[in-house]
């Protein structure tokens, strides 16, 4: 049986804390998985569900992006996926009854865990101008309301059309030619406020913003450098990978802030052996200070070069440009101001470097702990020059690993979903569709709130996600969404946005990756890309759970109808009816999509070419790979501050939470918390248990508080301190964002600490 969910929401002032765990999954996370399927699903339909998760002939998992192999386990899932499914094939449902019962002030007065544990939406939702409470509308009445909103503007740029991570292929495609249609490239999407960072450097570097390696050539590597990354919460699947290569002789080094249990040891589920002993994978841990890690790989680099016969001059020879001015800027690199950035020890370094010598094939994986600070584009470019410096791009077992946090994040970005779209995808557009799209920069996700802010933007709609907890500047925020004329999200379950609106709100309940898609009488399938460049069919077993449920490309391509009328020459109604005509065209617009429906008839699907992995030719500006010699930067923090990066606890995906415990961190009950290091709480006289005021500090002199945060005692790097997104978010300002990419400046916020009597 499941169970009910709560009704009221559970308090959180108090957490337990206990000492953090050393090894992550085991039997804990199987127990676990089984009780939150049971309590969400049921056991008969955890059965139906999770044993097609990440199936040939199944659906793939609404997580992570990462990869599958060719042989897949009957449990081809991991602790979070399985939550992730289970919340949503759920049982319990959100009717108009609920919303009449829920006024508007009362959803926003709940918590982001309260309002997910509710369940599905079961029917499209309307908040009419000056109404307190959403009420039942029909399709045609919710798309005939959009239509006058957008019609109604002064331009099509004053509409942004945002896109999280979970929309399929043929959903996106379709999103993107709708927006270019009506006339914009307002196109944010959640890849803006997290590897956005990855592309920028990746695209300048190496020719195409993607990683360049397979899961293969992870099990290949001699050494695995996993910086600013925690998979064991974020990317659980990524552990077995780890542990297969190191069972093939890879060494393992670490480079992060805080231990994570996930990189200590691995507790495989899938074996016996793993689930008693599991096997450890780090052989080194760099305990870096927040945003230290560009001069730490500025200084290997100088040691790589001051070491003779360790750079692989073939190849830099004949495949890179800029090498000189590069290597005078790597000799340049100091000691002193190395250690002072990273916090690390000389001979920690020193021991790195003997690793990365001993290495013939090496891959460095990273996340949002190189990719959300001010310097995160720097310092992924100084990343490529390492991998460059000794040919470990473009050969087995070695590249660039960016870990891509949404399962089809850069799906979307492959079909178009860009505010900044290159002249040759909108070329392929104008010849496949008859129109000219606009060729002018659209707003990124920044961009889009500062927009809205300032009444330049006046209609908000959302492809999933949860855009309001998701963005930084919290308070800022949700005043600019509320400026707005009209919020439209596309969701399966609620969430804060839905709550924070502007003068009018629309709810469009759509169909979960786990739930059988049926147009015209056919059953139909979509498809994701994940991390590693692999694109394959995702097919849901479940039965709606509700009638009145849409499919996304059904909500597009109705939309478009109602928008832009018997006008447009796009087939609309033939895509809704036949998702194999909307591949038809992508196969036609987006280079290594041809022949797109015979290709994913395969099982397991097909990869797709990355020029520099397949052939080491690099499509940049210079024809080559491209090294970078930008000035060393690191965050620099007054006396009597600490560096704030937030986080995910285990309970967590993104902006959903599951749960109020963080298992491996020792947490359990709660989520304001703050992690600092023992030394460094004593300097602040913070003392474990104690209640704090964390105040961001930056230069526009605005103070943006989180209140009532119990200090943690824990094992983080000196000067710095963590505390989980999305409840520290209000910390983040608006304007404070990386350099080129613009995205928020998440993993680096100076703060300080008030104590609570």
């Amino acid at each position: 049986m499941s169970r009910k969910p709560p009704a009221g929401d559970p308090v959180q002032d108090a957490p337990q804390v206990s000492d953090p765990q050393h090894a992550a999954a085991g039997l804990a996370a199987i127990g676990h998985t089984l009780r939150v399927a049971q309590q969400q699903m049921g056991v008969r339909r955890s059965a139906q569900t999770l044993l097609k998760v990440n199936q040939k002939d199944g659906f793939d998992c609404p997580g992570c992006a990462w990869p599958e192999g060719d042989k897949r386990h009957t449990a081809e899932f991991c602790e979070n996926g399985a939550k992730a499914v289970a919340e949503e094939a759920t049982l319990r449902r959100v009717t108009p009854d609920f919303f009449a019962a829920h006024p508007l002030a009362d959803l926003a007065s709940r918590s982001g865990y309260w309002l997910g544990q509710q369940g599905r939406i079961t029917q499209p939702m309307y908040l009419p101008q000056g109404a307190d409470r959403y009420e039942a509308v029909t399709w045609e009445r919710a798309f005939a309301i959009i239509a006058e909103e957008l019609t109604a503007l002064a331009s099509p740029d004053e509409a942004l059309f945002y896109t999280s991570g979970r929309t399929s292929n043929e959903a996106a495609f379709l999103f993107q030619l709708f927006a270019r249609e009506f006339g914009t490239n307002n196109l944010p999407d959640c890849s803006n406020m997290c590897h956005e960072s990855s592309g920028s450097a990746l695209n300048e570097t190496i020719g195409i913003g993607k990683g360049s390696v397979s899961l293969e050539d992870l099990h290949q590597a001699d050494l695995i450098i996993v910086a600013g990354q925690n998979p064991g919460t974020n990317h659980p699947r990524m552990l077995s990978a780890l542990e297969k290569a190191k069972n093939a002789g890879a060494k393992i080094i670490s480079v992060n802030p805080l231990p994570e249990a996930g990189l200590e040891r691995f507790k495989n589920p899938q074996t016996p052996r793993g689930m008693i002993k599991g096997v450890a994978l780090n052989d080194l841990f760099l305990q870096i200070r927040i945003g230290g890690d560009q001069a730490l790989f500025r200084l290997l680099n100088k040691l790589i070069l001051e070491t003779a016969g360790a750079v692989d001059e073939e190849f830099v020879r004949e495949h890179t440009h800029g090498y000189e001015e590069f290597a005078a800027a790597a000799r340049a690199a100091d000691w002193d101001e190395t250690l002072a950035a990273t916090g690390l020890d000389r001979a920690a370094i020193e021991r790195a470097l003997e690793m990365i010598l001993a290495s013939k094939r090496t891959i460095v994986c990273w996340a949002m702990g190189l990719t959300q600070h001010k310097h995160a584009v720097p310092t992924i470019r100084e990343v490529v020059n390492f991998l460059l410096l000794r040919g470990n791009i473009g050969r087995p077992g070695a590249g660039v690993c960016p870990v891509r946090g949404h399962s089809n994040v850069q799906g979307d970005r492959t079909m178009g979903i860009f505010e900044r779209p290159a002249p040759a995808f909108l070329d392929a557009l104008e010849k496949e569709f008859g129109f000219a799209p606009p060729r002018h920069h659209g707003f990124d996700v920044v961009r889009s709130i500062q927009a809205l802010r300032d009444g330049e933007a006046k209609v908000f709609f959302a492809m999933g996600g949860n855009f309001v907890s998701a963005s930084p500047d919290t308070e800022v925020t949700e005043a600019a969404m509320r400026r707005a004329r009209l919020t439209v999200h596309v969701s399966t379950k609620l969430n804060r946005s839905h709550a924070v609106t502007g003068a009018r709100a629309l709810i469009l309940p759509t169909l979960g990756r786990s739930d059988k898609d049926i147009q015209a009488g056919r059953r139909q399938v979509v498809t994701v890309e994940d991390s590693m460049g692999m694109v394959h069919a995702s097919r849901g077993n479940l039965t709606p759970a509700s009638p009145h449920l849409l499919s996304e490309p059904a909500i597009v391509a109705r939309l478009a109808r109602a928008v832009l009328g018997p006008g447009s020459l796009t087939p609309w109604e033939d895509f809704e009816k036949d998702y194999g005509t909307i591949r038809d065209r992508i196969a036609r617009v987006v280079p290594g999509f041809e022949d797109f429906n015979a290709k994913i008839a395969h099982p397991g699907g097909f990869t797709l070419p990355h020029a520099p992995r397949d052939e080491r030719r690099f499509p940049t500006a210079t024809g080559k790979a491209n090294f970078t010699a930008a000035p060393v930067e690191f965050p620099k923090v007054p006396a009597g501050r600490l560096l704030l990066q937030t986080l995910r606890s285990h309970d967590q995906y993104n902006t959903t939470i599951y749960g109020l415990d963080d298992r491996y961190r020792g947490i359990k009950g709660g989520r304001r918390v703050v992690l600092v290091n023992p030394d460094d709480a004593r300097e602040l006289g913070l003392a474990d248990g104690s209640y704090t005021d964390l105040v961001s500090e930056w230069k526009d002199g605005v103070e943006r508080r989180a209140a009532g945060f119990r200090v943690v005692h824990y094992p983080t790097a000196r000067g710095c301190a963590a505390a989980y997104y999305p409840e520290t978010n209000v910390l983040v300002p608006l304007d404070s964002t990386a350099d080129i990419s613009n995205t928020p400046v998440s993993k680096s916020v100076i703060v300080r600490f008030e104590n609570r009597e």
